[in-house]
């Protein structure tokens, strides 16, 4: 009986709710007062490091950075197209990595109520070893699901087993006819919301990991 070739799709996807927090946000000052607004910065600057050392310090945040203060000048334009009084602004971006997700709404909140702080978003993730474990996982799922699809597909046409002859990622598989690009994806979200009490709750989707694989198999 001639072999026959058999080239099939696996794919396999998981959930994991984030591990880490990294949150992003920003000293951002402006007024008609140069030098004003650079000691209010300044001053709103020591405030924000200052509660990051103190969750340094008890283990809810594990890397936290401040970047350069910008400062700057402009003339903005007002709704009769005319030029006002100079404005003056300071901003510093800072960002730190919560590992206590628990702890980061209370922070936020607590931050936020400082006037030049600007809260921007937060950026979910899984620790390295984590995510390393997690795409082992899937691409091993994938894997066995392509075998399984391929096998069935044989038995459908009164054949007894098969052998792989090739793997690899979705767009990788030798010769035409296959479509489409590798695949290894994450995805997240975050979302703000006042949830009263003095808080804001951050209610992050899980983030979903996902691998597709292409098999070439000889039935027979």
């Amino acid at each position: 009986m001639a072999e026959i070739v058999i080239t099939v799709r696996g794919d396999a996807e998981t959930h994991q709710h984030p591990e880490l927090a990294v949150l992003h946000l920003a000293v951002a000052v402006e007024g008609d007062d140069r030098d004003s607004v650079v000691a209010r910065a300044t001053d709103t600057l020591a405030a924000v490091r200052d509660g990051l050392e103190r969750s340094s310090s008890d283990g809810s945040v594990s890397t936290w950075t401040a970047g350069t203060t910008a400062v700057w000048s402009d003339r903005p334009w007002d709704g009769q197209g005319q030029r006002r009084e100079l404005v003056h602004h300071a901003t510093v971006p800072l960002t730190a990595t919560f590992v206590d997700v628990g702890a980061l709404s209370s922070w936020v909140a607590a931050t936020a109520r400082l006037d030049d702080v600007r809260i921007s978003h937060v950026d979910w993730q899984l620790t390295p070893a984590t995510r390393t474990r997690l795409e082992r996982d899937v691409a091993t799922t994938a894997v066995r699901r392509a075998v399984d699809r391929a096998a069935a597909y044989a038995t459908a046409l009164g054949r007894t087993s098969v052998e792989a002859l090739e793997i690899a990622d979705t767009g990788l598989l030798s010769g035409p006819g296959s479509p489409g690009a590798p695949e290894m994806r994450f995805a997240r979200a975050a979302a703000f919301s006042d949830a009263g009490g003095g808080q804001i709750d951050l209610r992050p989707d899980d983030i979903v990991v996902t691998a597709s694989v292409e098999g070439r198999f000889s039935a027979t």
